[in-house]
């Protein structure tokens, strides 16, 4: 007797189709899972022989072999667990034959009962790509699968709900597709409660006007962290494809809360300067997201960006660079998007007071260089606005007047994207921060004045050339503030302030 069912399984951020088949046939009662399994996917034998008995059904007393295939592809997971209870049932005659538009996806308890499972979206996506009409999925997984068009998701509770569905019994209701709708203003702190730091705002409005990297430098207590946190409150919305792939990272990593749909808000990531290499951009057994996938189309914060260990650093160089990141291990080579606005922030030295206007530096020149070189030259190169951040002066922090709140640079910052989603329409990014090469100088040529202070500045700050396309990047987005087509002397000017750690001046203070 023989039957299959179809499933799904998932491999970075890609679902592939998986093939139950159950095969009972003569001989010693005997039970194997093959097709390249994990020690999950084996010890699935145990939970399904005890989720059919606590179940009511009955257990072949014969020799069971159920293969996963494709056999070259490696499961992983307790996801097989359903489809191979009823792989098994179909073949014994204890349930009909299956459409072969039908997929099961689940994990299963000992009493039957079917648990939540990781990577449902991205499984979800692919059998609504291989033409599955009907997913059916744990109660916990169905709004999320139900994000995806054209796919009618069935959530159940337990097998026994899917089998009776199956036998016409009772049937499962499909779980309502969600309309997505952007979160509004994420609840974080309001930018009106910054006093002062007027620089340090503007950069922080062009870093997200534009998917630019910043850098914040400046003496302890002078608010650089409390800065960084507001910042999700001025980025845009996220649009629904900007919204599936974070989803799907989340999803994937066993981050998305249970019966929760598309996720409404752009990442903000903040991991503590011990995480290692591999935390940052992936890893483990499975090849997980690292810290740079889950801050996808969001923010990654590096407070104390000095303190970060020197590796842990250099692997920030591809995904800043090139927007994604590969993590190969013995299991897998993944790649994963790792599109984020790099937010960071550094004290000027070990002591933190060099430069400060009152407080006097304990470290010698030769400790100062030392600190600084802990952030590489590459890295900082790849780091388009480098902001001053100063003492905050007492009248600024005892005086009444409030700071422009978040909402309102928030609509700036929405107005820019917009006129940058208009003019990369056909080019396949997203915002200034991602051009690079033809489009580059496509887009961003300055005008003649403009030309003669960038050509005077890249002389006499003997800037690289990444540094000058940073510089370029960062033009066009304060052109796009000011509602400007072309790059003027005024924005380059201003974009060109922004590069402090370019400025020989800055280890002479």
């Amino acid at each position: 007797m023989f039957a299959r069912v179809n499933s799904f399984g998932v491999q970075g951020l890609s679902g592939f189709a998986v093939t139950a088949e159950a095969d009972i046939s003569g001989g010693l009662p005997q039970f194997s899972i093959v097709g390249l399994p994990d020690s999950a996917v084996k010890e699935a034998a145990d939970r399904v022989r005890s989720a059919a008995k606590n179940l009511g059904f009955a257990w072949p007393a014969s020799r069971i072999t159920v293969n996963l295939a494709p056999a070259r592809l490696r499961k992983t997971g307790p996801v097989y667990d359903l489809p191979v209870l009823l792989a098994l049932l179909c073949a014994s005659g204890q349930l009909p034959s299956l459409d072969e538009r039908f997929a099961f996806v689940g994990e299963l308890s000992l009493n039957g009962a079917l648990r939540p499972v990781t990577g449902m979206l991205p499984m979800a996506l692919a059998a609504a790509k291989a033409g599955v009409t009907h997913l059916f999925v744990p109660a916990e997984n169905a709004a999320e699968a139900a994000a995806v068009e054209g796919l009618t998701v069935l959530g159940a509770a337990d097998a026994a709900q899917v089998a009776a569905h199956l036998r016409g019994e009772a049937q499962l209701a499909p779980a309502p597709r969600r309309p997505f709708v952007p979160a509004g203003g994420p609840d974080v702190p309001d930018f009106a409660d910054v006093r002062g730091q007027l620089a340090a705002r503007r950069g922080l409005e062009i870093a997200a006007a534009g998917g630019h990297n910043l850098l914040m430098i400046g003496p302890p207590g002078t608010g650089k962290s409390m800065l960084a946190k507001r910042m999700p409150g001025i980025l845009p919305p996220l649009t629904q494809e900007e919204a599936v792939e974070c989803t799907s990272i989340c999803s994937v990593a066993g981050l998305l809360p249970a019966g929760s749909g598309l996720v409404g808000q752009r990442p903000f990531r903040s991991p503590h300067h011990s995480v290692s290499a591999a935390a940052l951009a992936g890893g483990g057994a499975n090849a997980r997201p690292g810290e740079v996938s889950l801050a996808h189309n969001g923010v990654l914060f590096l407070d104390e960006l000095p303190e970060f260990h020197r590796d842990a650093l250099e692997v920030l160089r591809q995904p800043v660079e090139d927007g994604k990141v590969t993590v190969s291990r013995a299991a897998a080579t993944v790649t994963y998007p790792s599109r984020f606005i790099l937010l960071a922030a550094m004290n000027p030295c070990r002591c933190g007071y060099f430069g400060h206007p009152t407080r006097a530096c304990t470290c010698t020149p030769s400790a100062i260089e030392a600190y600084r070189r802990r952030v590489s030259g590459p890295l900082l190169d790849r780091i388009d606005l480098h902001v001053e951040v100063g003492p905050v002066q007492y009248s600024e922090l005892a005086g009444s007047e409030k700071g422009e709140c978040s909402a309102d640079i928030r609509k700036r910052v929405v107005a820019a994207r917009a006129v940058q989603t208009a003019r990369y329409a056909c080019d396949g990014i997203r915002c200034n921060g991602e051009l690079s090469g033809q489009l580059l100088r496509k887009y961003c040529q300055p005008d003649a004045a403009a030309a003669a202070l960038l050509q005077a500045a890249f002389d006499k700050l003997g800037l690289s050339a990444r540094a000058y396309d940073r510089i370029l990047k960062v033009s066009r987005t304060i052109a796009d503030l000011a509602g400007c087509e072309q790059i003027g002397a005024a924005h380059l000017a201003e974009a060109l302030q922004y590069r402090s750690l370019d400025r020989k001046y800055w280890y002479d203070k």
